[in-house]
């Protein structure tokens, strides 16, 4: 295997050499500014633990694994595709932030059903004037760093790009129309007379429904499930990561991190075209 290393700040020749002496490595290739290739590198248990205290993210892929391997890259949106969670900004205007971020947390690590707590915290926002939303879009929402490369990376290759949330689509469509993505799908807030009601229209979209969202793009792609990558941070992202030949626990939760193929704990987005570099 190739023992990708990779950092937010240049990485010390000698944290380098460390951890191609631990795995064996044949040599050391530089294939970013901030990350490298050990080729032919064996597993050694001291990896893990010496690249979280210096900071480094570190995967270990098969030396014929490419990006252009490929078909479909599935994400969540809210504190992985950008660096929020719009319930909680919207939940600000109207002065409940710390009551709905902490369902969200709670959620998000796995205590609370999803769909129940959706419905808890958008209950809470009931009579809150839509233009929360467009306030929150302008003002607030941020991409996570890299995402634009990773995303170029992908349409360089052909893969197409499917944004599944739990979050609402407001936010999924615009995004889905400025950087450009295939496919995205979201919970809808019921809005009556210019104010939300506190209630979503239909089914919720859940843990499950993601999974059946990339399960179905899958299909219609024909693809196999080692050509699909997916990338969430929450628990309600872990059904999902299931279905994907390649699970990427970004900033995530420990309870995602332990269950991914790959956790980028430290750098952005565009550790996954560097992990999969050509």
């Amino acid at each position: 295997m190739n023992l990708i290393i990779q950092a937010v700040h240049d990485i010390p020749a000698a944290q380098l050499d460390h951890l191609a002496s631990l795995t064996l490595a044949a040599r050391i290739e530089q294939v970013a500014a901030h990350a490298y290739r050990l080729r032919d590198a064996k597993p050694h248990d001291g990896v893990a633990g010496y690249c979280y205290e210096h900071h480094l993210d570190y995967g270990y892929v098969a030396p014929q694994q490419k990006l252009s391997n490929f078909g479909l890259l599935v994400m969540d949106m809210d504190s992985t595709l950008i660096s929020i969670e719009c319930i909680d900004e919207i939940a600000d205007m109207y002065q409940l932030k710390p009551q709905v971020a902490e369902i969200t947390e709670s959620a998000m690590r796995g205590e609370i059903d999803f769909a129940e707590s959706l419905r808890r915290r958008v209950a809470l926002l009931e009579g809150l004037d839509e233009g929360a939303l467009q306030r929150v879009y302008d003002e607030r929402l941020q991409l996570n760093p890299g995402a634009e490369m990773m995303i170029e990376a992908l349409q360089h290759h052909g893969v197409k790009t499917l944004l599944v949330s739990g979050g609402f689509v407001f936010f999924t469509e615009r995004l889905k129309a400025r950087l450009g993505l295939d496919f995205a799908h979201a919970n809808t807030l019921e809005i009556v007379d210019g104010k939300l009601t506190g209630k979503v229209v239909g089914h919720i979209l859940d843990g499950q429904g993601k999974a059946e969202w990339l399960v179905n793009m899958r299909n219609e792609l024909e693809l196999k499930p080692e050509q699909v990558i997916a990338v969430g941070d929450g628990a309600n992202d872990l059904k999902m990561m299931m279905q994907a030949g390649v699970s990427i626990a970004y900033h995530a939760k420990p309870v995602v991190r332990a269950q991914a193929g790959y956790a980028f704990n430290f750098v952005g987005l565009d550790g996954l075209v560097h992990l999969f570099n050509e």
